[in-house]
């Protein structure tokens, strides 16, 4: 497997990961609006499920799939049944900008969980890069944070503790896939659980469903966010967990905040000052050593 760090195969896949779900947000905003928080999770991996059963089937994996089908569908709801559900309600009130923000906080959980349970304790520079990495999110919250206006705002304490369920959610989910599932191809993990939240999701997006037809521009949105951001993007998560463990995986969470800025001044016009710079720069280097990346040198006793 090529990457561009030596002996840390998982770094390519962790950027990459960052770069494909930092526009999710953006997206689902677009789709939120029109299809509702319920259908725009239930949409969204059912597209991804029809997207990876194919390639599933075409890689020979139905009989793995068979196999482990109900602890994968279980992940399914955890990592993207109820998570996707609490963004997409949250995008009602709430900036993309801030949800994003709110997601790079899972490391946070993940490294708590994955302690308490898988008693993978962090050492000192993985801990110190946790607290520069949510210092950097919580630097860009303070300069760039906002609540939605219009007459689908919710109240915006509530969006944001939907966005921190969510994010216990997907910590709970990678210690829950390191213990039960870790010998699984990451494809089987991926295309299941997206079968298993089409499947949770069912009856309440078919409930809550839009009482006219979305618009096109919502129904691409939806479609980008299920191909790219959601089946592929999945299979990047799990291969991530397999080869740098379920605290690495969820660390991609502090660079997505870096490419929805940058995805703001391409695809939206928006204004990036000094300051989001600056504190992209501090994310990034959390990241790096929350993850391993880079470790700080121990100074040699005097004594």
């Amino acid at each position: 497997m090529s990457t561009s760090v030596p002996g840390k195969p998982w770094v390519a896949d962790l950027i990459l990961l960052g770069a494909v779900w930092g526009g999710s947000f953006l997206l689902m905003r677009i789709s939120v609006v029109e299809f509702g928080p319920f259908a725009t999770a239930g949409v969204r991996v059912a597209i991804a499920a029809l997207f990876l059963l194919p390639i599933l089937f075409y890689k020979g994996l139905g009989a793995e799939l068979q196999r482990h089908w109900k602890r994968v569908f279980f992940v399914g709801l955890l990592n993207s049944g109820i998570p996707f559900t609490c963004y997409a309600f949250a995008q009602l009130s709430i900036t993309t900008g801030l949800s994003s923000l709110l997601n790079a906080t899972v490391p946070l959980f993940g490294a708590i969980v994955a302690w308490i349970w898988l008693h993978d304790k962090p050492t000192r520079s993985r801990i110190l890069g946790l607290l520069i990495g949510f210092t950097g999110v919580a630097m860009l919250a303070w300069d760039s944070a906002g609540v939605q206006p219009g007459a689908f705002a919710i109240a915006p304490v509530w969006a944001m503790l939907a966005c921190l369920l969510g994010c216990i959610c997907y910590a709970v989910s990678a210690s829950y896939t390191q213990r039960f599932l870790s010998d699984v191809p990451p494809l089987v993990i991926a295309t299941g659980s997206q079968i298993g939240a089409t499947l949770g999701l069912a009856m309440p997006a078919l409930w809550f469903r839009p009482t006219q037809m979305p618009s096109q521009s919502a129904w691409l949105a939806l479609l980008v966010v299920g191909v790219a951001s959601t089946g592929i993007a999945y299979i990047l998560f799990f291969r991530l967990i397999a080869n740098g463990g379920p605290a690495r995986a969820l660390s991609a969470t502090y660079v997505v905040p870096v490419f929805a800025v940058l995805y703001g001044l391409i695809f939206l016009g928006e204004r990036v000052t000094a300051w989001m710079l600056i504190c992209g720069a501090v994310i990034v280097a959390g990241t790096a050593l929350s993850t391993g990346l880079i470790k700080l040198r121990r100074q040699r006793s005097l004594h």
